[in-house]
């Protein structure tokens, strides 16, 4: 039985990962790492960094995003309910329409594939997280999906991703609780998973070295994008 938990090893390169982590450490735009509701320490302990509008990022942000964005390739191809069971896409058949199935999904070439997820979901943007040794990590138990702005942002988050960006460290997993299920952090990993209470799950602290992270989420595009006439 699938617990819907993907792991793509070597998504990016260990020299690119340790690119990222170099310049994150000489950054001057780290900040104390939030959560949904604001800082709070003794939930989520870390130094974070939000790519969004940061020009000397541009590099890096569109390697990690391509980087997901095959992941979120390969993760439908195994799961394609994860595309079709929230929309019941439909396709123009000699005049008419059908429902697409899952063999539809699994037979479509990478291009074909690719323009149905852009036309489906966005990308979040990227946060990169630095977890001290022995003290940082989110070890609160918590889920991606929840109804905090007015916008409904955090409701259209669909798939959650984490990027590994270094392993020399112990410890440090990210945790599923229902699923007990640990994720050791690989350089250059690439973590997806649904983000529903189903995957909840917490960072655990690393020993004996500091953790580098990028994260975010697969969302789908809002309802005037997805729906029109």
């Amino acid at each position: 039985m699938s617990d819907f938990i993907e792991v793509i090893d070597n998504a990016v390169d260990p020299a690119t990962c340790a690119a990222i982590v170099a310049q994150m450490q000489q950054s001057q735009g780290l900040r104390p790492g939030e959560v949904g509701g604001g800082v709070f320490p003794e939930l989520k302990h870390s130094r974070d960094l939000r790519l969004a509008g940061q020009p000397e990022w541009a590099q890096a942000n569109a390697v990690i995003q391509q980087a997901v964005f095959a992941g979120l390739q390969a993760y439908l191809r195994t799961y394609p309910q994860a595309l079709i069971s929230p929309l019941m896409l439909q396709v123009p058949v000699d005049g008419g329409s059908r429902r697409l199935g899952a063999e539809d999904v699994t037979g479509m070439d990478d291009q074909a594939l690719g323009q149905l997820a852009q036309t489906c979901f966005r990308p979040g943007a990227v946060n990169l997280q630095w977890y001290r040794a022995n003290e940082g990590g989110y070890p609160y138990w918590h889920c991606e999906l929840y109804p905090r702005d007015a916008q409904a942002e955090t409701l259209h988050r669909h798939l959650l991703w984490t990027l590994y960006l270094n392993d020399d460290f112990a410890e440090g997993e990210t945790e599923f609780l229902y699923q007990q299920r640990k994720i050791a952090p690989r350089t250059g990993s690439l973590l997806i998973a649904p983000t529903a209470f189903t995957h909840t799950h917490r960072g655990n602290r690393p020993r004996d070295g500091d953790k580098f992270i990028a994260t975010s989420w697969i969302l789908f595009q809002r309802a005037e994008s997805l729906y029109v006439g």
